[in-house]
């Protein structure tokens, strides 16, 4: 088949709260002519980054518990394999893969699997890098090979960090990665012929990093990290959870690598999203709840020897 055929992907990568559904929503709201596919991988029962993705009418499948580069692998290949058949064509497909994804076993669908070979062509790995934060997970392997095979890196949430740190960090990186196009981004606002259409990915850079690179191996993840989902209906108290993330956040932030919500909170009209990354908090109001749809709250926790019993407990001390 003509290399022109060929439909280009982006997968997007980076730790866990980098910002990686913030580039998602930004490269599906821009005025760009293309019609774009997307498949969302979660790490976790329960699923909440579809709900973060604007409202779109891209296409936009989920692939949750589990993680892209490991078990749902299979998975992947199938859906792709499914969005090829359909009659709706699409111009470019974006991957946003689970904060904890090895990159290498993603990218090694693309060379080993018949029919991503013959009808795909990968046009970059996009690392999202959170500014503050990476130092706290810098000896993380997922980290390491996120930024190492990327062809485009985002300095994201440089407004969090001083210059000199920023710097630091840039220095740190490049003897990893000397290739990749190096971005600094507040909330991943960055143009979007930086990210896409790139044909930025070479085959032979990746083997000059690691010369086994096509050969399927198992990823190990760290076994002391787990997700909690808590999913429960009821109206929230919204000064109540806001002091019980908050205090949480102060407690266990070191430990909770990612937070993040959709609460039906003091009756209001319009759904409430919580995001926080170790002891950062964000919330906003969210989408508006459509007249007859069940409301439920549903909150995600990814991290290090989490507790779900007291989370659970704290939260529905949260309920009015």
């Amino acid at each position: 088949m003509m290399i022109n055929h060929l439909i280009p992907v982006t997968v997007i990568t980076g730790y866990l709260g980098s910002g990686k559904t913030t580039l998602l929503n930004r490269i599906l709201a821009e005025e760009h002519g293309k019609r774009v596919a997307v498949i969302v991988n979660e790490f976790g029962e329960l699923s909440i980054d579809g709900q973060l993705v604007m409202v779109s009418d891209e296409e936009i499948i989920e692939i949750n518990n589990g993680c892209i580069c490991c078990t749902v692998r299979g998975d992947l290949i199938q859906l792709i394999g499914k969005l090829l058949d359909k009659q709706k064509t699409f111009d470019h497909l974006v991957i946003e893969t689970t904060g904890l994804a090895d990159p290498a076993p993603v990218i090694q669908s693309f060379f080993l699997d018949e029919l991503m070979r013959s009808r795909l062509i990968l046009d970059a790995i996009v690392t999202v890098v959170d500014a503050k934060y990476i130092s706290e997970h810098w000896d993380s392997s997922e980290a390491q090979e996120q930024i190492t095979f990327a062809d485009v890196i985002l300095l994201n949430k440089i407004d969090l960090v001083d210059p000199p740190m920023l710097a630091a960090l840039e220095h740190k990186i490049r003897p990893m990665n000397g290739i990749a196009k190096i971005y600094q981004t507040q909330h991943c606002q960055t143009p979007l012929e930086t990210v896409l259409g790139l044909g930025a990915f070479d085959l032979s850079n990746a083997l000059s990093i690691d010369p086994e690179f096509l050969e399927e191996a198992i990823h190990d993840h760290d076994e002391s990290i787990s997700s909690v989902a808590i999913q429960i209906s009821g109206v929230v108290d919204g000064d109540k959870v806001n002091r019980w993330l908050y205090q949480l956040a102060q407690a266990r932030g070191l430990d909770i690598f990612r937070m993040k919500g959709i609460l039906d909170m003091d009756y209001e009209d319009r759904r409430f999203v919580f995001q926080g990354v170790h002891m950062t908090l964000d919330g906003r109001p969210g989408r508006p709840w459509q007249p007859g749809e069940a409301r439920r709250n549903e909150l995600v926790f990814i991290g290090r020897d989490l507790n779900e019993s007291e989370l659970r407990s704290g939260f529905s001390e949260c309920l009015i």
